[in-house]
């Protein structure tokens, strides 16, 4: 008896029972290998090694952002400022080498300092001023993403050359960012397991007021906790800024958001106390891996967002249910929590079973001819109604012509366009179309869409640094200098007015601002009494708006970068609109033409976004088939006023 208990015991610790616990003790494991096996069902491009080494590159700067926001949620703490110093970090980097010439070496250690300054700063916040962690890097979320707007004037800045390789590949296949992600893992888990630092932080999380009778010195602790986060910050910065090849003040914009759901999906409690650098590489690497297979498979842009916070719930709740079940008593005759893991095995089970019998129906569903042609059209928001009409100009011709259009929306956010663009890519789609959120950031995909011999066509806003087939799109400076124009004209030559500038560090917001200042130089009676970033939103042009007018009371005009916000102000402005003050707005919505009908809104400088659409898959149609495609096609822009809008067909 006592040898077949021997053989009991080892057959379950052999290889297959040794698996068997490695998934039952890691349940974000589980989870990633769920989503693999179902994505590769799903997508012949998704377990291709090229696709792979694209998710770790995805993945870099989340990860490592994600290692130094475990420090602070082991230790119970919380950082949701860890995207603005990302991004300010890149700024101070590129900023101090491009423009005063300071030497790389000293700039790159000027960056990291400014990490380990602002979390010096939370620390100093919440270890000596008392403040909720919340609070405090809230407050640094907001300075931060300040700090870098002021540096960069709200304009990319070119990287220097040196560093931006950290954005290449070594030997021509090791991506550089994943080479960065590896090493920050294991510095992170040295940290974690090897230090007195790490064993505070598991200490400080488990019980704080223990940790502080036993004589550990909390506050200073909490100090070198968040310069640690902050430090990890700036390194992730600077490889995105390297990846995109310019410091954007935007950049790493919620990032914070993707690193603390990395952490947790990776086992750590925000209770504190627990929590592993493994599994927060793990909780990164499923975020990146849902993203790059939900745009292989094509799923909206907008389901895209339900599906990432479903998976992300889901993965949470599976690691849950295993920490319970590894926490069931000794029953008798059984081991320790054996009927909870068991649970936890057949729950597992079924989660793999049906996503595999899902994938395996909707590819056959799904599936289209490998005679369509395939497109990427990669938009940088749907959060727009000018882009939105772009998507539908171009749905519809796609559809006339018999191709299949996959549309990613890039939601404001440079980084997260390159990850959709080096989707496109790793797909091998026939063209891609791309309205870049920043021309400049967009050049390293669109380089390697060229490399991959893909025809690349940009719509709305062009692409620097690096060739296109073909850009489609309006004149937005020209469009600018009309705007001003016509409120010129319409105030007499002479009055005051208002500017609502469009997302700072954008192409659009710097073209139609440039053209805004070139337009009123011809009238020098108009007099701008405040231009005000409101980032192409309709709530915040309403708060702008409302502010301003405690300020400017008598203003008598006011030009809106886009119908947007233009709306907006026509809301603050209340009955003044349209009759003491005059409103024009840009692009031609919808709804920004309604209000020209109804007099509130006087002008829009209107694009024909659904033009826009309809040429650039036509565009990109003729490159896949080898035509010659003009290399710069301009849709007119047109002033709409309540005299011609009954005929704008748009």
């Amino acid at each position: 008896m006592a040898t077949d208990t021997l053989k009991s015991t080892t057959g379950a610790t052999g290889a297959p029972g040794g698996l068997r616990r490695l998934l039952l003790d890691n349940g974000a494991l589980t989870a990633l290998i769920v989503l693999v096996i179902a994505l590769s069902a799903l997508s012949g491009d998704f377990l291709t090694t090229d696709n792979l080494l694209n998710i770790g590159v995805q993945a870099a700067v989340t990860a490592i952002l994600a290692f130094g926001v475990t420090f602070v949620i082991v230790s119970a703490g919380i950082d949701l400022s860890v995207g603005s110093v990302a991004a300010l970090s890149g700024t101070v980097l590129a900023w101090s080498a491009t423009q005063h010439g300071v030497p790389v070496v000293l700039a790159v250690l000027l960056s990291l300092a400014t990490g380990v300054v602002a979390g010096l700063v939370n620390g100093f916040l919440i270890a000596y001023g008392k403040l909720p962690p919340f609070i405090a890097t809230l407050a640094m979320l907001s300075v931060g993403r300040g700090l870098a707007l002021v540096i960069s004037q709200g304009s990319p800045i070119a990287f220097p050359n040196s560093v931006s390789h950290l954005g290449d590949t070594l030997g021509g296949w090791l991506p550089v960012p994943v080479l960065v992600m590896v090493v920050m893992g294991l510095i992170a888990t040295l940290v974690l397991n090897r230090t007195y630092i790490g064993r505070s932080m598991y200490a400080i999380g488990g019980n704080e007021e223990a940790a502080r009778l036993s004589g550990l010195r909390v506050s200073k602790q909490k100090l070198a906790i968040y310069a640690l986060s902050g430090l990890f910050a700036a390194i992730a910065g600077i490889v995105l800024a390297s990846r995109l090849s310019s410091a954007q003040p935007q950049a790493a914009n919620g990032y914070e958001l993707d690193a603390i759901a990395a952490v947790v999906i990776g086992g750590a409690s925000l209770a504190g106390g627990t929590g592993k650098a493994s599994g927060t590489l793990i909780g990164a690497l499923i975020l990146a891996v849902l993203r790059n297979g939900l745009n292989l498979l094509s799923v909206s842009a907008f389901w895209q967002q339900v599906v990432i916070g479903v998976v992300i719930a889901l993965a949470v709740l599976l690691d849950t249910v295993r920490r319970k079940a590894g926490a069931t008593p000794v029953t008798t005759g059984g081991a320790p929590g054996g009927k909870g893991k068991q649970a936890a095995t057949y729950t597992l089970a079924a989660v793999v079973t049906v996503a595999v019998v899902g994938a395996t129906s909707f590819l056959h569903s799904g599936s289209s001819s490998t005679t369509t042609p395939r497109m990427g059209l990669s938009l940088s928001t749907l959060n727009n109604p000018f882009f939105v009409q772009i998507r539908a100009g171009a749905q519809a011709e796609a559809k006339k012509l018999g191709v299949h259009l996959t549309v990613t929306d890039a939601q404001n956010d440079a980084s997260q366009q390159a990850n959709q663009l080096q989707n496109f890519t790793s797909s091998s789609l026939g063209a891609i179309i791309v309205n870049p959120v920043d021309s400049d950031a967009a050049s390293n995909s669109v380089k390697a869409a060229d490399k991959a011999k893909i025809p690349v066509i940009a719509v709305d806003r062009g692409v620097n640094k690096a060739d296109v087939d073909a850009l489609v799109a309006s004149d937005n400076v020209a469009g600018g200098e009309l705007a001003a124009k016509t409120i010129a004209e319409k105030l007499g030559g002479k009055g005051k007015v208002v500017i609502l500038q469009g997302q700072a560090g954008t192409s659009a917001a710097r073209e139609r601002a440039a053209g805004f200042a070139q337009g009123l130089k011809a009238y020098p009676g108009i007099q701008v009494v405040a231009q005000q970033p409101a980032d192409f939103d309709r709530t915040k042009g309403l708060d702008v708006m409302s502010n301003l007018l405690q300020a400017h009371p008598d203003v008598q005009g006011v030009i809106a970068a886009n119908d947007e916000m233009a709306l907006g102000a026509i809301k603050a402005l209340g009955s003044k609109a349209g009759t003491s003050v005059q409103v024009v707005g840009f692009d031609g919505t919808p709804d920004g033409l309604t209000a020209v009908k109804g007099g509130t809104l006087y002008a829009s400088v209107a694009q024909q976004p659904t033009q826009l659409g309809r040429i650039a898959v036509d565009n990109a149609l003729q490159a896949v088939q080898g035509k010659k495609v003009e290399s710069t096609v301009k849709v007119p822009v047109k002033v709409v006023t309540k005299d011609n809008v009954a005929g704008f067909s748009g």
